[in-house]
């Protein structure tokens, strides 16, 4: 799994021009997982300040607004690949246009 980590704040301060450049790259990318077979699935998410972060303590559920890390960048979708090794998630990590800004995270899923 692939983790997608953006500044919102940051993205929408971007000329359209940028933002349309980084678009062009995901589409580049995704096409070329899709015809490699490599693409499992992903998603983008909602702005972070929509999130919910559920706590249970002492027995209680405690439900508060926005995420719970202190921080500018945040969680902001994933990919799903299916490939051979290790290394080809990091290529694709690498190629993905958040990670020239922000970051992207490489994660095993555990198969149950």
């Amino acid at each position: 799994m692939l983790l997608i980590y953006n500044n919102a704040a940051a993205f929408e301060t971007m000329a359209e021009d940028e933002k349309s450049a980084i678009f062009t790259q995901v589409d580049v990318l995704m096409k070329e997982l899709q015809e490699s077979g490599e693409w499992a699935g992903g998603e983008a998410l909602v702005d972070a300040a929509r999130t919910k972060t559920v706590q249970v303590r002492d027995g209680g559920t405690i439900v508060t607004d926005g995420p719970y890390l202190e921080a500018k960048e945040q969680f902001a979708g994933y990919l799903a690949v299916d490939v051979a090794s290790e290394e080809r998630a990091v290529e694709i990590a690498a190629r993905w246009p958040d990670a020239c800004r922000w970051a992207m995270e490489v994660r095993q899923v555990i198969s149950g």
